[in-house]
C-alpha cells in the first residue's frame, strides 16, 4: 500500500510540474507575442528565407545582400519616389536606422526608380538635407522587388531575423518609431520567437489564441 501511496504521489507531483512548466512557457509566449499581435502584420511565419541578391547601391556600386545581412536581423523595406506613403514613411526609418544600428541591425531600403540621380534630390528633401543612415540600393527593372518578393504595392517592409528567416512582412507605411515597432524589431534577435503565425493581418494557426487578449 505505501508503495502504492507513493507512486501515486509520484504521478500526482509529475502532472503538477507539467502544467506547471506548460502554464511558464505559455506565459513566454504571450510575452513574447504581445507585440507582434499589437502590431499585426500582412505576414508573419518561420518558415520562408530571405533571397540573395546584388544591386547597385547610391554610389553605383554593386552591393550583394549576404554580405550587407552577415548574421544580423535586416529591416528590408521596398519603395519608389512616386509613391507618396512611402516619403512620408522614410523619417521614421531614418530614426530607426539610427535606433538600432547600435544593436547591429541593418535597414535596406530597395527603390525601383532608375537610379542615384533619380532618387538623390527627393531624399535630400525627406531627410532634411542629412545623408541617408540606411542603405539604399536600386531595382529598376523590378527583377528582385517582383520577382523574388512578389512585391507589386508601396510600401512594403520585410523583417528578417539573424538568420536569414523572414518573420515577418508590412504592407503599407508605418511609424518605426513607435514602442509597438521597436519592440517586434528587438525580438527579431531573440532565438525564442513569436509561434503565431499571421495571413493578411490576421492570427492562424496552433497558436492564434495567444494573441484572442490582445486584439
Amino acid at each position: 500500500m505505501g508503495q502504492l501511496a507513493q507512486l501515486a504521489f509520484i504521478a500526482v507531483a509529475s502532472v503538477a510540474v507539467f502544467s506547471f512548466v506548460r502554464a511558464a512557457r505559455n506565459d513566454a509566449h504571450v510575452a513574447r507575442c504581445t507585440a507582434t499581435c499589437l502590431f499585426r502584420p500582412t505576414y508573419a511565419g518561420l518558415d520562408r528565407t530571405v533571397p540573395d541578391f546584388e544591386l547597385v547601391n547610391l554610389e553605383g556600386k554593386p552591393v550583394r545582400f549576404s554580405t550587407l545581412r552577415g548574421n544580423k536581423p535586416v529591416i528590408l523595406n521596398f519603395w519608389t519616389k512616386t509613391c507618396k506613403p512611402c516619403l512620408e514613411e522614410m523619417p521614421s526609418l531614418a530614426q530607426l536606422a539610427q535606433i538600432v544600428a547600435k544593436d547591429g541591425v541593418r535597414v535596406v531600403t530597395i527603390s525601383t526608380d532608375a537610379g542615384p540621380e533619380a532618387v538623390r534630390d527627393q531624399l535630400s528633401v525627406v531627410l532634411g538635407a542629412k545623408p541617408a543612415p540606411f542603405e539604399v540600393l536600386f531595382d529598376p527593372d523590378a527583377s528582385v522587388v517582383g520577382d523574388k518578393f512578389g512585391t507589386t504595392l508601396f510600401p512594403e517592409t520585410w523583417l528578417v531575423d539573424g538568420s536569414g528567416v523572414i518573420r515577418a512582412r508590412i504592407d503599407g507605411a508605418r511609424d518605426w518609431t513607435s514602442p509597438v515597432s521597436l519592440e517586434v524589431i528587438s525580438l527579431l534577435g531573440y532565438r525564442g520567437a513569436c509561434p503565431v503565425e499571421f495571413r493578411r493581418g490576421a492570427p492562424i494557426g496552433a497558436f492564434k489564441s495567444l494573441c484572442d487578449e490582445t486584439l
